[in-house]
């Protein structure tokens, strides 16, 4: 299984996260769904769900620009 990534960095926040978090698959979306709540105060769900993993991307894969164009901003 290849590691993934998630990048706060690609999602406009207004805490100006920089957290990236990098394993496997089912340990990112954990992680990342932990974080989104916890720190951005985004409520868990289908919908955040489905953000998070849309997000993923091998690891290694370059940025994809801001983000802003693909996904509501997280707070």
């Amino acid at each position: 299984m290849s590691r993934k990534t998630m990048d706060c960095r690609e999602a406009p926040n207004e805490a100006h996260c920089t957290l990236t978090i990098t394993g496997e698959e089912d340990e990112v979306m954990r992680a990342a769904v932990d974080h989104a709540v916890s720190v951005h105060g985004e409520k868990d769900g289908p919908e955040l769900r489905e953000m998070i993993h849309a997000s993923l991307k091998d690891e290694g894969a370059p940025l994809r620009g801001s983000g802003a164009e693909q996904r509501p901003a997280m707070q």
